[in-house]
């Protein structure tokens, strides 16, 4: 006779759980950023030193002095960070 596997499927997985805990931490991380990265956007359109920006195929788009400049989230917000320090905002 078969040995069956008698676990309850209901039961947690500690490992499952732990990844669960980390893919939403990283999600919530991800949307700080992304508001971190709209907030600097919307403080240079203010300050009239882009004319827009947005996402576009998981690249960030910023529309400066007529030119599309297409860059990484990170690197976006470091450009953006330097934009705005340079007029003093």
């Amino acid at each position: 006779m078969e040995e069956q596997n008698m676990e309850d499927p209901n039961m947690e997985n500690p490992n499952m759980d732990e990844q669960l805990l980390g893919n939403r931490m990283n999600l919530e991380l991800e949307s700080i950023g992304l508001n971190q990265l709209n907030d600097l956007g919307n403080k240079a359109i203010s300050l009239g030193l882009i004319a827009g920006h947005g996402h576009h195929g998981g690249q960030y788009e910023l529309l400066h002095q007529g030119k599309v400049v297409t860059i990484s989230p990170n690197e976006a917000v470091t450009y953006l960070e330097n934009l705005i320090q340079e007029v003093g905002g």
